[in-house]
């Protein structure tokens, strides 16, 4: 999920060598931390959200096959 996660953002923003994607693993869940450039931040959350509520959504499909919930936190 890590590698799909990397993957979307470096296809959105304009500094792809600035993208990094950090897995914490718990008990029951995933937490993905993005980490992106300062202007690409916009680009990553989009418009009210859109973009991100999207790549959640595409974590969430892809962690019903590992039977865990996965978060996405984006930072500046």
């Amino acid at each position: 999920m890590k590698a799909l996660i990397e993957y979307i953002a470096k296809s959105l923003v304009d500094h792809p060598e600035v993208v990094q994607v950090s897995e914490t693993e718990g008990d029951q869940a995933y937490v993905l931390e993005l980490k992106v450039a300062k202007e690409d931040v916009g680009k990553v959350i989009g418009r009210q959200g859109r973009t991100a509520r999207a790549m959640r959504t595409v974590l969430n499909a892809a962690s019903i096959r590992v039977k865990k919930r996965v978060a996405l936190k984006i930072l500046e």
